[in-house]
C-alpha cells in the first residue's frame, strides 16, 4: 500500500536530510531559502525552508512525479538560548523519528541536560503536532507542524 511506502520513505528521507546535517548537499535558492532534496524511486521529496531564527518551511513528497503528501512547519529558539546545542539535540531527535509516526522526532528524547518532547494528533493522511526542547523546565525551542495527503482526488 502506498501509505506504508510513504511512511518508510519519510523515515529514510528524514535521516538523509536535515537530521544528518550535511548542508553541502542543500540547494541555496534565489529567494533566500534552502532545499534538501531526496529521491528513492518512485518517491521524491523537497524540504524547502527559510532559516536562521525563527525558521519555517515545507516538505513536499511526490510519487511518480505527482504531489502526494505535504508538511509545513514553523519554529524558533529562545533569544537567550544558544542555538548550537538546541539544534544538535533536535537533529539527534529527528534521527530517532518513530517509523509508525514519521512526523518529526520521538515522543521524548533527552541528551546533555536538554529534553526534546513531541506531541502529535492524527495519522499520516492528516496530522498536526508540536515539538519543544527544554532545559531544567525552561522552554528553549518550540515548533509546530501539520500536514497530510494532497491531490488524492479532483478539487477546485
Amino acid at each position: 500500500m502506498l501509505i506504508e511506502e510513504l511512511r518508510q520513505f519519510l523515515v529514510d528521507s528524514n535521516r538523509a536530510g536535515y537530521a544528518r546535517g550535511d548542508s553541502k548537499k542543500w540547494i541555496k535558492e534565489s529567494d533566500g531559502s534552502e532545499t534538501i532534496p531526496f529521491e528513492k524511486d518512485p518517491w521524491k521529496s523537497n524540504d524547502n525552508f527559510f532559516g536562521g531564527e525563527p525558521y519555517g518551511g515545507r516538505t513536499i513528497v511526490s510519487h511518480k512525479g505527482n504531489p502526494f503528501w505535504i508538511m509545513v512547519y514553523y519554529g524558533w529558539v529562545d533569544e537567550d538560548a544558544e542555538t548550537d546545542p538546541v539544534y544538535a539535540i533536535l537533529r539527534d531527535a529527528l534521527m530517532r523519528m518513530p517509523e509508525n509516526h514519521p512526523y518529526r522526532g520521538p515522543k521524548e528524547y533527552s541528551e546533555n541536560g536538554l529534553v526534546y518532547e513531541n506531541v502529535w494528533n492524527g495519522d499520516l493522511d492528516r496530522f498536526s503536532g508540536e515539538e519543544k526542547i527544554t532545559q531544567n523546565g525552561k522552554l528553549l525551542y518550540k515548533a509546530n507542524y501539520l500536514g497530510g495527503l494532497v491531490d488524492q482526488r479532483k478539487g477546485l
